[in-house]
């Protein structure tokens, strides 16, 4: 039974996110939006109150999702083994940026949703996911702070690199990117020649924790 549920669910969400990515570059991400959309997807009102009943949250929590998974689909045919980690790093960003760039109206209203002061847990909590989806197709298999710090300081990487991509497009937001996982390596390289029970070590590895635990 369950099973049967989530694969309708799975469906639906579809259906409902494909028929609402042309509608919110006019709509937003909006309660608007959604209605619409289960409107055009055969859904009833019922059936969105179960499937999304936080609304224009729960669309744009959907379509962070997508991207994520268009994502990987992008890196498919990439062996990351064969890359330096920054280069891997970098590579899954930059790929991440074409895909949010394919639906760009849509991209751009679902940032500025995310840049609502109301919305704002939702957005950590979809930078630090996708963040982490990166570090993990580039085979990051840390448990320690580690974890945490890498994922903290990529989620804000995500974040600003979406919107030069948007205001100043490919060439910049690449170059942008190449910078800043620069630091990102510098600074794990830095934390990792601190020694053991250096209060600079600990705070390092408290930045993730403190944010997203």
């Amino acid at each position: 039974m369950s099973r049967t549920r989530d694969n309708w669910a799975d469906a639906a969400e579809t259906r409902v996110l494909d028929a609402a990515l042309p509608l919110v570059a006019e709509h937003g991400w909006s309660a608007a939006t959604v209605r619409r959309a289960a409107h055009a997807a055969g859904l009833s009102p019922g059936d969105m109150e179960l499937l999304m009943p936080g609304g224009p949250r729960d669309l744009a929590a959907l379509y962070a999702r997508r991207l994520d998974h268009a994502m990987l689909d992008a890196l498919a045919g990439l062996d990351p083994l064969g890359l330096k980690v920054r280069e891997r790093i970098v590579r899954a960003v930059q790929a991440r940026q074409d895909v949010a760039a394919e639906h760009e109206a849509a991209t751009r209203r679902w940032a500025g949703f995310l840049a609502l002061p109301t919305n704002l847990p939702l957005a950590l909590r979809l930078q630090w996911d996708s963040a982490d989806a990166v570090w993990r197709w580039a085979g990051d298999t840390a448990t320690d702070e580690n974890h945490y710090s890498k994922r903290a300081i990529l989620s804000a990487i995500l974040g600003s690199a979406l919107i030069v991509r948007l205001s100043a497009g490919k060439a910049e937001a690449d170059a942008y990117v190449q910078r800043r996982v620069g630091d990102v390596m510098a600074f794990e390289k830095w934390k990792a020649g601190l020694p053991k029970g250096d209060f600079a070590a600990q705070a390092a590895g408290m930045l993730g924790k403190l944010k997203y635990r």
